[in-house]
């Protein structure tokens, strides 16, 4: 894929831009580099984001994805940008998308191609992208799984790749929640609320079949559950 095609379309609509990601606490840790940050749950249940991993650079478990990746990669929710620098190091031409301006900013600070952008809005080179990554909870996005791979489905080349993060073993593979959250700092401040999903292997599984998606391959690594699926 040339390189021109990894920025926007200016005739394209802008997308709305998630207040939760826009704006404090999430785009101050995101700054900053470090936590602490927790997705909250109405029952006060919370997730703790892994913050000072996602800006530092890939880890052995990352590296597993970027090994099978092929073909221009798009990294959904790519956060600060770790393994679109990776795989900018490797040759691969590469584009992140990310909603928060902070994230983005910060990957392109490290060198890496970025848009601030929704994944259900117009994006370069749709149908044409050889593997598609939903890292680090992203298959969360929009609180509908279903409804993301689908999309993603529409963003790949036939025959190409998405790699998938699924909730860790701890969490149990037939985890698949819908719920309702905020962005905390564990301090007293929190963000707007917002949709959120939490899918273990054997849900995402189902729910891709249903997308047109068939499981090609499974493996877990420092706790992380990861699958590579193909259209």
């Amino acid at each position: 894929m040339p390189t021109r095609e990894l920025t926007a379309d200016p005739a394209a609509p802008p997308a709305r831009i998630p207040a939760p990601w826009r704006s404090d606490p999430y785009a101050d840790a995101v700054s900053a580099g470090r936590g602490p940050l927790f997705l909250r749950r109405t029952d006060g249940w919370m997730l703790p984001l892994d913050v000072e991993r996602w800006c530092a650079e890939a880890d052995p478990a990352d590296l597993t994805v970027l090994d099978r990746c092929r073909g221009p990669v798009i990294d959904i929710g790519c956060g600060p940008g770790r393994l679109v620098t990776a795989l900018a190091t490797r040759g691969h031409p590469v584009l992140g998308v990310d909603v928060s301006p902070a994230a983005v900013d910060r990957t392109r600070r490290g060198g890496g191609a970025a848009l601030c952008r929704s994944v259900f809005a117009p994006l370069p080179g749709e149908g044409r992208w050889g593997t598609a990554l939903l890292i680090d909870g992203n298959i969360g996005i929009g609180g509908d799984p279903a409804a993301l791979l689908g999309r993603v489905a529409r963003l790949t080349a036939p025959g190409g790749l998405l790699i998938a993060e699924s909730a860790g073993p701890d969490a149990g593979e037939r985890v698949d929640e819908r719920v309702e959250v905020r962005v905390d700092d564990g301090r007293g401040r929190t963000g707007p609320p917002f949709p959120w999903a939490r899918v273990g292997t054997a849900a995402l599984t189902r729910h891709a079949r249903r997308a047109g998606w068939r499981v090609a391959e499974r493996w877990t690594v420092s706790g992380r559950s990861f699958s590579a699926l193909r259209r």
